[in-house]
């Protein structure tokens, strides 16, 4: 693999960049260079000696980590802006030392290091903040946060990124902007969506439990998918949420709070659907082990053990009664 380099920015192929230190010589590059990253905006810099902003990013198509800092600015996001140079993105805005004042939906505030703040990008925005600051921005798109939990990041949200989930959130974050050169594109990208899960459950509620809220209609579509595709051998609570754009640790969450857990589901429809197939005149000719395979089940031998616990009858004698009360003249037997 060839990569096209120059002193401060590299590319590979699949559009996946990173710059170096000294990407931005002058303050002029710079303002035009963090308006090319965040959206056009009134940026204003104070120069107060030789120039020292530092800003340096790591990019894909869909994803960009942006540090930037040691430079006094003002970056301001009017609606014009938005008019002309939509991003369709959300920001989330981890602070490596010193602070700055942060202004969005009519909600300001001091972020500093130890906090997560999570921003609109097209929304209307004031942030600025002294040549203390450093501070690494994660910019993802909007649409692949609604399709894990709709209404995140409509509103600016703060959360702690000193312990638990904010703290994993963060070094992750830091991690992956000082790992670039040792990234693909593809590894970046996947980084940053497994990120994008974590980010979703701190924002819904922050720890660990599912948005109650939300629990019956989630709890629907889980059901939904299930009986749907019981009988793929390769269901899991993993594919589900992948499926379903939530996150497995989310979708567990709400399982748990209905009484079960994604394998007893899997398990129950599964069976469910193999006592209607031994009922079904169009699978009279399998025999039963065929149609626990075709369920789903792994064995024989554990779809009968699960079929009798779950009855209290035997998948054959299941399937007598049901030929028995079809033609009670008829000869009985498994097929």
């Amino acid at each position: 693999m060839t990569a096209a380099r120059s002193t401060s920015d590299v590319r590979l192929p699949g559009m996946y960049r990173w710059s170096g230190p000294g990407a931005t010589p002058t303050a002029d590059v710079w303002r035009d260079t963090f308006i090319g990253l965040h959206g056009a905006s009134r940026v204003t810099l104070a120069e107060t000696g030789p120039w020292a902003g530092r800003l340096e990013w790591q990019e894909t198509r869909s994803h960009r980590i942006v540090l930037c800092g040691d430079v006094r600015e003002e970056f301001i996001r009017e609606p014009r802006h938005i008019r002309t140079d939509p991003r369709g993105a959300v920001e989330l805005l981890v602070p490596i030392r010193g602070s700055a004042h942060v202004e969005q939906a009519g909600t300001s505030g001091e972020i500093r290091s130890g906090a997560l703040a999570l921003c609109g990008v097209d929304r209307p925005l004031r942030f600025a903040h002294g040549e203390d600051f450093l501070s690494v921005a994660l910019i993802v798109p909007d649409e692949a946060l609604q399709r894990r939990s709709p209404g995140i990041g409509h509103e600016p949200q703060l959360f702690d990124g000193t312990a638990g989930l904010g703290r994993l959130i963060r070094q992750t974050v830091l991690t992956l902007q000082e790992e670039r050169e040792r990234l693909s594109g593809p590894g970046f990208d996947i980084a940053c969506d497994q990120l994008l899960e974590l980010v979703c459950l701190a924002a819904e509620g922050g720890t660990d439990s599912a948005p109650a809220g939300r629990r019956a209609e989630v709890e629907t579509q889980i059901r939904r998918y299930v009986r749907r595709h019981a009988a793929d051998p390769d269901l899991s609570v993993i594919r589900i949420a992948r499926d379903l754009g939530w996150s497995a640790r989310y979708l567990q969450d709400v399982l748990q709070a209905a009484g079960t857990t994604s394998r007893d589901l899997i398990r129950t429809e599964r069976l469910r659907l193999a006592r209607s197939r031994l009922a079904a005149p169009a699978w009279g000719e399998r025999s039963i082990a065929q149609i626990a395979y075709a369920c789903g089940f792994a064995s024989h031998a554990s779809f009968a053990t699960a079929y009798r616990r779950e009855f209290g009858v035997t998948p054959r004698d299941s399937r007598l009664g049901q030929r028995a009360s079809v033609d009670p003249q008829g000869g009985a037997g498994d097929v």
